[in-house]
């Protein structure tokens, strides 16, 4: 189960549950996304990672998001032109009482390395 949310829905995320602390989201890419140097713009890119890693926890039994990040860090790699999609792979790194900590790694479709991310998330 994932949270599905408008914005989510706006971006047409696809979600993928690879094990109990892993997932995979499928962003495709639009238009509206690339900035004037013609590469997605880095703020779709830290929103990617920042929904990934939100739902590598498991959503509450009304489909309610258990955690909000209160710390965000990506670092851009290689700008992500003429690109389909971009899928980021997201890990629970650590899950504890009241701060939980993931990373992510998010790729293009030739398999290149577009930016990495990490947050601390924290458990509602």
């Amino acid at each position: 189960m994932f949270i599905q949310q408008p914005f989510d829905q706006f971006l047409d995320l696809e979600y993928e549950r690879i094990n109990e602390s892993r997932v995979k989201v499928n962003l495709p890419i639009k238009p509206l996304y690339i900035n004037s140097l013609g590469v997605v713009h880095g703020g779709i890119i830290s929103t990617l990672a920042d929904v990934a890693m939100c739902n590598t926890i498991e959503p509450d039994e009304e489909n309610q998001q258990k955690v909000v990040t209160v710390d965000l860090n990506v670092t851009f790699l290689k700008g992500a032109r003429e690109q389909k999609h971009l899928i980021a792979f997201a890990d629970l790194i650590k899950r504890g009482r009241t701060l939980s900590h993931a990373e992510c790694l998010i790729y293009d479709e030739a398999d290149n390395l577009i930016a990495k991310a990490k947050t601390t998330l924290f458990n509602n």
